[in-house]
């Protein structure tokens, strides 16, 4: 990476830590065997690497290993998940039903939520409100007799809010409704059992936590019905076919290893950055604004919005010398439609930022951020 710029965007990804390819290293190409070929020695080395992987990372979750499925990251599991369960439940019953979502959902929830939609399942997209947060109240309001799914992600991704997952995971095995979340930005933050907080279906990816980029899991709960997205050698339970990439899955197991292990030294580290880097700059900006709740909210996620500054400008001058974004990665440089979704103004979020903490950054970065936020900023309002 560029020495000479300062990185606050650990959201959209992470670094692969030195551990993890280390732990990778042997599987590339001296266990290099097929893992679903356990006809000869390197096939045996390989399915074993993965089973023990698997063993692992759902220890770590509190679930049997079988519950868990590879994925090639959250995308294709929240599409597996969702799309999966949507065509089983179709199938079951003879017609689709009832699906309900929030507006400030991750694309990758969103869109095949929406394309369910086009297929004639009726969708419910909730607003949330200024906070970010939705309420029991508004998922109870928009239930239906029909309504079998219930998609809300633990930790929004632009604005880092934490949903009451608990509490709709709760209410939807009251009803007998599955509930799925997307826990892509909470892996490595949050206690993630999903039996404890009631979920039926889990998202993962390994490349928001230090991890290789192009594996992450689904998890699900026995007795939930899912059609396969794909057909071919029928690997991971008939659900998932196709060779597993032992490397990435042997990585993956390696960095829930790591951040399972410092999780809660590491979030108190975070947050004393990330309070450290709001005082300064509203201290030194008047005006600020934080976006979504800021106690209900990720460690290391700070966005923030900057109302009478042009934002077409203050990305440009960012740009020369801090990595943050003004959304999610996947926006294409769109003004948020998150922050749009809880009511900022195009303009207003335009002129917003979105910075992550990273494992590495220092009270040196903190304060230099500080210092340049500050300059571009009050120049732009002059």
């Amino acid at each position: 990476m560029d020495k000479n710029h300062l990185i606050f965007d650990f959201q959209s990804t992470t670094p692969c830590s030195a551990r993890v390819v280390e732990e990778m290293a042997p599987y590339w190409n001296e266990f290099w065997g097929n893992p679903s070929n356990t006809n000869n020695r390197s096939g045996l080395f390989a399915s074993a690497a993965v089973e023990v992987s698997r063993e692992k990372i759902a220890s770590w979750l509190n679930i049997n290993p079988k519950r868990l499925i590879f994925t090639s990251g959250a995308t294709e599991a929240n599409n597996l998940g969702l799309v999966g369960h949507a065509k089983a439940k179709a199938k079951l019953y003879g017609k689709p039903g009832h699906i309900i979502t929030i507006t400030t959902e991750h694309h990758a929830v969103l869109d095949p939520l929406r394309q369910l939609k086009n297929a004639g399942f009726r969708l419910t997209e909730l607003q949330p409100n200024k906070d970010g947060l939705i309420n029991i109240d508004q998922v109870s309001e928009a239930f239906e007799k029909d309504t079998f799914l219930v998609s809300v992600m633990a930790a929004n991704n632009e604005i880092g809010v934490l949903q009451p997952i608990s509490e709709i995971g709760s209410f939807c095995r009251r009803k007998g409704i599955v509930f799925h979340t997307d826990a892509a930005q909470a892996l490595g933050y949050l206690d993630l059992d999903p039996d404890r907080l009631q979920i039926d279906m889990m998202s993962l990816s390994a490349h928001k936590i230090y991890g290789p980029k192009g594996i992450g899991a689904l998890v699900i709960r026995e007795g939930v019905p899912l059609e396969p997205s794909q057909y071919g050698g029928g690997q991971e339970r008939g659900i998932r076919s196709g060779t597993l990439a032992v490397p990435l899955i042997v990585g993956f197991a390696k960095a829930v290893e790591i951040t399972r292990n410092d999780q809660q030294e590491r979030n108190k580290r975070l947050l004393f950055f990330r309070n450290l880097l709001l005082k300064g700059l509203k201290k030194n900006i008047s005006g600020l604004v934080v976006n979504g709740s800021i106690d209900q909210r990720l460690p290391h996620n700070l966005n923030i919005s900057f109302p009478g500054v042009n934002g077409s400008r203050l990305h440009s001058q960012l740009r020369r010398f801090i990595f943050c974004t003004s959304g999610s990665a996947c926006s294409n440089g769109e003004p948020s439609y998150v922050l749009q979704e809880i009511g900022l103004c195009k303009r207003d979020a335009e002129a917003s930022i979105r910075m992550s903490i990273g494992r590495n950054t220092t009270e040196q970065d903190i304060n230099k951020a500080v210092g340049i936020i500050t300059n571009i900023v009050n120049n732009l309002r002059k």
